[in-house]
């Protein structure tokens, strides 16, 4: 084939672009994108099943992530956890907090700043800190956990502390913190 040839044949074999209508026939799009929703209570779906999560692009003022992330936790997503003491503790578990940043602040980002372990030995403690990034401003916050090593009910001891320490931070943006106040109501 002469050089040039297949270009000419492709172009000749090409669908023809359909027109765009004008600017002014298009539906109006949403300015703000929109959001995957969590499932409902009755679903549930989110504990175990897939969801997917926008990772990039998809930024959002600070303002409206901080205020998805106070709204109220599903009850099917807390779990109840009883102390040595028979005293019941509420809590979200760690991977549940993940998903509803991943969706609510895709572009969180957390990190491990501390693990100290006592001088006695017998507890390690870790710092984590969450960071929020908005388009207009980012927020971190940065929280302990704290776990015994002789305890080996759950995982290694470090595990457990920073489990506790991500989700105590994510609460201190808001994320569950209603289950610290619920006894006070």
């Amino acid at each position: 084939m002469a050089p040039g040839a297949l270009a000419r044949f492709l172009l000749r074999r090409a669908p023809t672009p359909l027109l765009a209508r004008p600017f002014a026939a298009k539906a109006r799009a949403s300015r703000r994108p929109q959001e995957p929703e969590l499932p409902s209570e009755e679903e549930n779906d989110f504990a175990g099943g897939e969801v997917t999560a926008p990772t990039e692009g998809i930024s959002k003022p600070l303002a409206e992530v901080l205020k998805e992330l106070g709204k109220r936790v599903p009850d099917s997503l807390v779990k109840t956890r009883i102390e040595e003491n028979g005293f019941a503790i509420k809590y979200i578990p760690w991977h549940i907090v993940n998903k509803i940043l991943n969706i609510h602040a895709p572009e969180w980002s957390g990190e491990v700043r501390n693990i100290v372990y006592s001088s006695d030995g017998k507890s390690v403690s870790v710092v984590y800190r969450v960071t929020l990034h908005g388009i207009d401003a980012e927020i971190y916050r940065e929280a302990t956990g704290t776990a015994s090593v002789d305890d080996t009910s759950y995982g290694d001891p470090v595990q457990k502390a920073e489990a506790m320490a991500f989700r105590r931070a994510c609460a201190r943006l808001g994320l569950g913190l209603h289950l610290y106040h619920e006894d006070m109501s």
